[in-house]
């Protein structure tokens, strides 16, 4: 039985070109990139090489990418990096209820330390408004930060219009841009954001690297110290394969963004469609916004059926999905963006989220479907 493979949410499997482009840095050209000789100058080249080609493809500046870790790094960096550079006494930070706990934990760290931050509240559709943005800010607002794809339900923020308020308040902006990437145009010299975060495993790169877009008008604090790289902004040797994985999938993958979109979009529709043909439209529930929302992620919750459940079945069945956050699906918890969308208690409690990406077929679909629809016809029989 060939396994089914719907959590490309969670991570994406590396693409073969990505690891050919990798190998040679584990192998040729494995100098380390702050040495002066020969082998550390052919690691500089091709480290500034991968920079260069990423911020044209981002319409960014090179000196405005950060090498990071990958994506929690990124926003950790970004909102302790901007707080701890404030020298103004603003304390207070706005941010939404539906967030990664990577930008999540640290709000509530700032709030241990004696920072104030409001959480944004979202509608059942996990949309926020821009006037609760408006009518959050305050005089002593230092920063806010809203991711642009939430990954649980895969509702799209309205970035442009938040980024252009906060420019008229000089206030900085940052973006967890994790799961928009390759799947929305982003283009930095026109989306009004000051920060971005950004993770290669998200789109066929490896794991372990990401970046942080940081405006050349934002002052930023470093958050490692020990070393001059990154311009002195991220201390520690670069991970050098990594991003040479990362170059190579961004490469890749951004020139396809609305090829993937397009080809999520049908899977995602012949997932509705199966189901809807298996056990009936009225046996399930989608989750996020009909419109607002990027067609890779589909979240559905199958009321009278756990999560845990159905997600222990469908892997015996060979079919991979997640509850959730990859960072929270070994947990019990309901998802707190369920929970902060205001969903019935049935709902929260039996959503699972099915994710799409290459490797993805029209037959695997509705093969998963299938699937789906009899261990829920087994479930509620019993």
């Amino acid at each position: 039985m060939n396994p089914i493979y719907l959590d490309h949410a969670a991570t994406t499997p590396v693409h073969p070109d990505v690891m050919e482009a990798m190998l040679p840095f584990y192998t040729a050209y494995f100098g380390n990139p702050s040495s002066t000789h020969s082998f550390g100058r052919a690691t500089r080249t091709a480290l500034n090489r991968f920079r260069d080609a990423m911020a044209k493809s981002l319409c960014c500046l090179p000196s405005e990418l950060i090498f990071t870790s990958g994506g929690t790094e990124s926003n950790n960096m970004a909102i302790f990096g901007i707080i701890h550079a404030n020298n103004n006494g603003k304390k207070h930070i706005i941010t939404t209820e539906i967030e990664h706990h990577a930008v999540l934990h640290p709000c509530e760290r700032l709030e241990n330390l004696g920072y104030e931050v409001t959480y944004l509240p979202v509608g059942p559709t996990g949309l926020i408004q821009v006037e609760d943005v408006e009518s959050a800010i305050r005089p002593d607002t230092a920063l806010i930060s809203i991711m642009y794809v939430n990954n649980e339900v895969g509702t799209i923020q309205p970035i442009a219009e938040v980024g252009r308020l906060a420019r008229s308040r000089n206030i900085p902006f940052h973006v967890d841009a994790v799961q928009a990437l390759g799947k929305l145009p982003l283009n930095l010299h026109e989306l009004p954001v000051d920060l971005l975060s950004l993770s290669a495993h998200k789109i066929y790169g490896p794991n372990g690297v990401g970046a942080l877009y940081v405006s050349k008008n934002t002052k930023l604090v470093p958050h490692v110290y020990g070393g001059a790289q990154e311009r002195k902004r991220r201390a520690g040797t670069e991970n050098v394969a990594a991003i040479a994985g990362f170059a190579k999938a961004m490469e890749m993958i951004l020139p396809m963004t609305d090829s993937l979109y397009e080809q999520a979009a049908e899977l995602r529709q012949c997932m509705i469609t199966s189901l809807e043909q298996q056990i009936g439209r009225d046996q399930f529930t989608i989750n996020g916004h009909a419109e607002q929302q990027v067609p890779h992620i589909l979240n559905i919750s199958f009321p009278g059926v756990s999560t845990e459940t159905l997600l222990m079945n469908l892997d015996l069945e060979d079919v991979a999905a997640a509850s959730g956050s990859a960072c929270t699906s070994g947990s019990l918890e309901v998802s707190h963006v369920l929970q902060a969308m205001k969903l019935p208690e049935n709902v929260t409690a039996s959503a699972v989220r099915f994710s799409f990406g290459m490797g993805n077929s029209k037959d695997q679909i509705e093969t998963a479907a299938q699937k789906i629809a009899t261990i829920i016809k087994r479930l509620r029989n019993n």
